[in-house]
């Protein structure tokens, strides 16, 4: 079926059984590979309308490729889109979201999805010609996190970050030649963390639309960190800040 995607791993696969169940489309499993998800796939789907292929090893590395597929992969209609638009509506003081300009590697977007999904973010938003999608291997990096948390492809970054802007939302960008560091930045009401490529950082236009400038401070000898650390290094303070200033309340 046009537009049917692959969701391969064991964590990946579970999440998507827990979520929607209802776009899976085929099944494959490794068979003599026997454990609770591939008996769960079973029952679910065996004598139903979803084709269920119990293969050999081999035969699944050749059909998935050079992947860690774990013994089972299935094949699943698209996820209802989400939009800017229904991110904006439902804004709220604690909104956290996270905004990616030009991340190449899907395995980090999966990473930040992950940790997205642990710190309670609303959504993963990142351009859709510029760095990865949410690729099949994105999927599996992510453990389940890309069926819970909304990753949205905007077709500009720029102009998307200008109507959250609009929409009140305070977009804190991370850059190593920012003179604030994260741990003196206002963290409060809706906030949007704005991290670069893994090489070249954020982009200019990206920098300009952001309304503060951030960095991680580093002790070492190392320049920079990989984005989906810094995501969770980012995310995990704004956690910290919201769950102290809660206490004190």
């Amino acid at each position: 079926m046009s537009g049917d995607e692959l969701v391969y791993g064991q964590h990946a696969v579970a999440g998507l059984l827990d979520v929607d169940p209802g776009r899976v489309r085929e099944v494959w499993l490794q068979r003599g590979r026997e454990n609770r998800l591939a008996e769960r796939l079973q029952r679910r789907f065996s004598g139903g309308g979803v084709p269920v292929h119990l293969l050999p090893r081999a035969r699944l590395d050749a059909l998935l490729g050079d992947v860690r597929h774990q013994g089972v992969a299935v094949r699943v209609a698209p996820a209802p889109e989400v939009d800017l638009r229904a991110v904006i509506a439902g804004l709220r003081p604690d909104t956290t979201l996270v905004l990616l300009d030009g991340v190449q590697d899907p395995r980090n977007l999966g990473a930040v999805l992950r940790t997205a999904d642990a710190a309670g973010a609303a959504a993963v938003i990142y351009p859709r010609s510029r760095g990865t999608g949410l690729t099949a291997a994105a999927r599996k990096t992510a453990s389940g996190a890309a069926e819970r948390v909304p990753a949205i492809a905007v077709s500009n970054l720029s102009q998307a970050m200008g109507r959250l802007a609009d929409a009140g939302v305070r977009l804190l960008g991370t850059a190593a030649d920012a003179g604030l560091s994260l741990y003196d930045a206002d963290l409060r009401g809706p906030l949007g963390l704005v991290l670069g490529a893994e090489d070249a950082g954020l982009r200019r236009l990206t920098r300009e639309r952001c309304e503060q400038l951030v960095h991680l401070p580093m002790a070492g000898g190392v320049s920079s960190l990989n984005v989906a650390v810094a995501a969770g290094v980012c995310l995990y303070e704004v956690v910290r800040r919201r769950r102290a200033g809660a206490a004190r309340e």
